[in-house]
Parts: structure tokens; C-alpha cells; sequence
């Protein structure tokens, strides 16, 4: 007899942890909306000395040299550099140059100062 006293006591505790479990994951279906996406940061004056600010829908074109003329042009900057995937380059900050970075297919990714 207390075999089946205890077989019935792990069945109630099982039943109550299965119950336990749904009551917990229906709540979530009352959560409430989330917020927007935060909108992109916009630059400083100092940031944008190159002229960044004025090419940004560019990012997702795919680079050639004459976007890059473009791209100095429209820009005003006094140099572009385009850095690619696994190129070395220099870290030294230059408010007059425009930075352009591409991925590994040659779609620019970043347009900023530099």
C-alpha cells in the first residue's frame, strides 16, 4: 500500500508542475507592444567636416571608381579613402577625408569622416 501512496503523490506533484507550466507561458500573450527602433544617429558639425552626412544613401550601393569620383565630388572631402575587408590602413584621424568601407562582395557599408 504505500507503494501506490507514493506513486499517486509523484502523479499529483507532476500534474501541478505540468499546470504550473501552461498557466506561466499564457501570460506572455498579454505583453504589451514594443517600442520603435531607435532612428540612426545623426552627426555633429565636426563629424560631418568631410561631407558624410550628404551621402549616407549611398551605403548599400555597390562601389565602383566612378562612384568613388562621385562620391568626392558631391562630398566636397579633400581626400576618399575605401578600406576593404582584411586591407591594412592607418588609424589617424582626418576631419577632410571621407571614409568609405566596403564588404566582402564590394557593397559599401559605412560612409563617415576619417
Amino acid at each position: 500500500m504505500p507503494l501506490r501512496t507514493l506513486t499517486a503523490a509523484t502523479l499529483a506533484l507532476m500534474f501541478t508542475g505540468l499546470l504550473a507550466g501552461c498557466a506561466g507561458s499564457a501570460s506572455t500573450s498579454n505583453a504589451p507592444p514594443r517600442d520603435e527602433a531607435p532612428k540612426p544617429p545623426t552627426m555633429s558639425q565636426s563629424e560631418n567636416a568631410c561631407g558624410a552626412q550628404r551621402l549616407q544613401d549611398h551605403v548599400g550601393d555597390a562601389y565602383t571608381e566612378a562612384l568613388r569620383e562621385r562620391l568626392e565630388q558631391e562630398s566636397g572631402a579633400a581626400t576618399v579613402r575605401v578600406k576593404r575587408p582584411g586591407q591594412a590602413y592607418t588609424m589617424e584621424f582626418r576631419a577632410d577625408r571621407l571614409d568609405v568601407s566596403l564588404d566582402d562582395a564590394g557593397v559599401i557599408q559605412t560612409i563617415r569622416c576619417g
